[in-house]
């Protein structure tokens, strides 16, 4: 007689979900600095960093004849970016309010609006970086063209899906092994410095390397987005199809996970207590 009952709409719930994510995603933002645009600032600034250091290791080892004929700073800047969108989607979500958070005990919140805004807040930070760079690079330095600019994107936008399935596999077990996920997230991140292939042309290793990189699909979409960049270069060793495929079978897998996780959370841990 006295039970509450909710009678708004479908469409009504949805908008409330959506603010939801709007205002987790500014607070996942400001986390990381109390002003939001220092917090901008300073993810540029690890891109710019990125890109120095990249560039004078390859100047030092003198490697830039292995890059694409083109302008060599777009060339790594294109590696970059894309393996920056990958590794930060990777950590945001593997450090999202888990089931177990007390930030889920408040009603409106669950898992999916966590996993959301930490998602969009790490791809609008990511985008929003390698837009300001590039448009500073061509105003300031040296006038850029892109081959093929909405594929390139799209495979921005790719690199970022698949690393929003690996970062939501880790954020499934996140509740039984803290400990382990923290040290195997950031152990993923930085092999893909190496595993992501950002620094050579899939078209120039030796055939028997290539299986060491070919299982990332990190690699696949940095390869073929230096196809969409460039005019001179056409990648015969990569397949976006495949990072598309194996970032849906990460999310099912991720998704299923989560869903256990949430059922079983509240059993295990209140028998801890």
């Amino acid at each position: 007689m006295f039970a509450h009952r909710d009678n708004s709409s479908t469409l009504s719930r949805m908008a409330t979900t959506c603010e939801l994510i709007f205002h987790s995603m500014v607070r996942s933002v400001r986390s990381k600095n109390s002003n939001a645009l220092m917090a901008i600032l300073v993810n540029i600034m690890q891109m710019v960093v990125f890109v120095a250091v990249f560039y004078i290791m390859f100047s030092v080892l003198n490697l830039r004849r292995s890059a694409v004929r083109g302008d060599f700073l777009l060339y790594m800047m294109s590696g970059i970016f894309l393996f920056m969108c990958h590794v930060k989607a990777v950590g945001a979500i593997a450090s999202a309010d888990s089931a177990s958070s007390p930030m889920m005990q408040h009603a409106p919140m669950n898992p999916f609006i966590a996993v959301a805004s930490a998602a969009l807040s790490a791809l609008y930070l990511q985008v929003l970086s390698m837009l300001v760079i590039l448009v500073l690079y061509h105003i300031a330095m040296t006038p850029i063209t892109i081959y093929d600019p909405i594929p390139a994107i799209g495979m921005v936008l790719l690199a970022w899906f698949t690393g929003c399935g690996v970062g939501l596999i880790f954020y499934s077990i996140k509740p039984w092994f803290p400990g382990f996920v923290s040290i195997a997230s950031t152990v993923y991140q930085r092999a893909n410095m190496i595993a992501s292939g950002k620094m050579f042309l899939a078209n120039t290793l030796p055939g028997f390397m290539l299986p060491i990189f070919d299982w990332n699909p990190l690699f696949h979409t940095i390869d073929q987005a230096r196809g969409f960049v460039f005019i001179n270069y056409n990648p015969h060793f990569s397949n976006w199809k495949y990072a598309l495929w194996v970032g849906v079978a990460l999310l099912m897998i991720g998704l299923m996970g989560e869903f256990y996780t949430r059922r079983n959370a509240s059993i295990s841990w209140g028998a801890r207590r």
